[in-house]
């Protein structure tokens, strides 16, 4: 079996898109020949069967927009007789420019799709495809019959809770981990910080992630809600840092909390459970798989702080309980689970 592969950037070092280097190297396990096209590559060392192609957005000039169809165009005749199935990662559009292309060649197409928002073009791309891709049942691509349910896909073998000895978790420590975004909720996190300093509860955390230059404003209004609920001292905020070098800080912090829709279904939220985090999330997906009280019913600052109390006010033994079961339910959705599933469903 020969695939293809489109998605929006190849690099290891990538803050937000870094995990995807994982997974191309695990599906060449699988597969004959890989053919990855991205809109932008970086860093990268995978094995010998697979081969990166670049629009070229590392390369930015005037016109881009028109080379980058011109290229992709190029690349999909090119290498038309190198694949036999189209794996579309989140960018629909790559599947509305090629679709047509595919099915007249005989190309079966499958896209991954995971996030709440979507549209009549969604709707048409999903048209051209043979299955659609999610892990939430709150996606809006969930809708559709032809939608399989995946595992999430983190290298269980990288995210472990790590021994005592190796790292220094930091007592009654909170962290956030993602992109600078509204769609994010960070701000529901600084008010229920600021709720926790006023009740006089001691705690410290962080946040890690970048801003897009169309969120630089939302973060300047992160940083100066933080500072006016004197939060400098307790609140740090910190560079993205590469997928890779994330365990490390997930093992250090004691709680991990996110607030994104239940149709986003981030993978940090399993990376940090892997990890042997205590995490806090608005994500319906959860009840059910993990205690009932680590899920938010409604995403306001006040919940969130009334449930960081309570797991801030747990026995020992209790924490213990609720990251061995956690650990256990991350494990279901690893990246080889993934792996596996992904190629039954292209057979």
């Amino acid at each position: 079996m020969k695939l293809l592969i489109l998605t929006q950037k190849i690099d290891v070092n990538d803050p937000i898109l870094g995990f995807f280097h994982r997974w191309v190297e695990e599906f060449s396990k699988n597969f004959e020949q890989i053919t990855v096209i991205c809109l932008q590559k970086g860093e990268y060392n995978l094995p010998q069967n697979t081969k990166i192609l670049s629009l070229g957005k590392e390369n930015f000039r005037l016109f881009q927009k028109f080379k980058y169809l011109f290229n992709f165009w190029k690349y999909i005749w090119q290498e038309r007789k190198t694949y036999d199935f189209v794996f579309v990662h989140m960018n629909q559009e790559y599947v509305l420019l090629g679709g047509i292309f595919w099915k007249l060649f005989g190309k079966k197409i499958y896209i991954w799709r995971n996030h709440h928002a979507g549209s009549f073009l969604t709707d048409v791309a999903v048209a051209f495809c043979e299955k659609v891709f999610c892990t939430s049942k709150y996606s809006y691509t969930a809708k559709y019959k032809k939608t399989v349910l995946m595992p999430v896909g983190i290298d269980t073998n990288k995210f472990i809770k790590l021994e005592s000895s190796k790292v220094n978790k930091i007592r009654n420590s909170i962290l956030f981990i993602g992109r600078i975004s509204p769609s994010k909720n960070i701000h529901l996190f600084i008010e229920a910080l600021g709720i926790l300093k006023d009740e006089g509860i001691s705690f410290t955390a962080n946040i890690y992630g970048d801003a897009s230059p169309d969120d630089i404003l939302y973060f300047e209004k992160l940083t100066l809600r933080a500072r006016e609920l004197g939060l400098e001292d307790i609140l740090k905020f910190q560079k993205g840092v590469p997928n890779h070098r994330t365990p490390e800080i997930y093992n250090s912090h004691e709680i991990f909390v996110n607030l994104s829709s239940s149709g986003m279904y981030d993978k940090t939220i399993f990376e940090a459970m892997a990890c042997g985090g205590l995490v806090l999330a608005s994500n319906d997906n959860l009840r059910d798989q993990i205690d009932d009280r680590l899920v938010i019913n409604n995403r306001k600052a006040e919940e969130v702080a009334t449930r960081l109390t309570m797991i801030l006010a747990l026995l020992e033994e209790e924490k213990q309980k609720i990251i061995s079961d956690n650990i256990k339910f991350a494990e279901t959705h690893s990246l080889n689970h993934l792996s596996e599933k992904l190629l039954v469903m292209m057979e």
